[in-house]
């Protein structure tokens, strides 16, 4: 007879993904949250630079939608790598001892990219058409 203590409940796909959503690891979070603080700021700025270009509003350079776009993934992509690389400090194994790493520069990359298209989206398809 098996004692009923000793044996774990086998979890579902759902209640491990469930748990691991409520208990993100430090670094990851951080970066997440590293990147979408950036992302945010910028998205104000694109969207004050729309709203200014379709009321009529004549700025130097003209029209460079396209070109502010780009710069504005590349500022979170460098700038969210940048604050990851400086916020996230990984476990070397080593008694504890945390250092930073260029992994957390490449954990900052990762998690930017999906971000800033994310932002991207729900700033032109959701706030924008709201402010129009």
């Amino acid at each position: 007879m098996t004692d009923q203590r000793n044996v774990s409940r086998q979890r579902s796909w759902v209640d491990v993904r469930w748990r691991q959503a409520r208990n993100p690891p430090p670094p990851v979070l951080r970066a997440v949250l590293a990147n979408v603080g950036v992302a945010l700021a910028g998205a104000l700025l694109l969207l004050g630079y729309e709203i200014a270009i379709r009321r009529g509003a004549t700025l130097p350079g003209g029209d460079l939608r396209t070109l502010v776009i780009a710069v504005y993934v590349g500022l979170v992509i460098i700038v969210g790598s940048l604050l990851t690389y400086v916020w996230v400090q990984l476990p070397t194994g080593a008694s504890g001892v945390r250092r930073r790493s260029p992994w957390a520069a490449v954990l900052g990359f990762f998690a930017s990219l999906p971000i800033a298209y994310l932002v991207l989206v729900l700033t032109f398809q959701m706030v924008l058409p709201l402010l129009a």
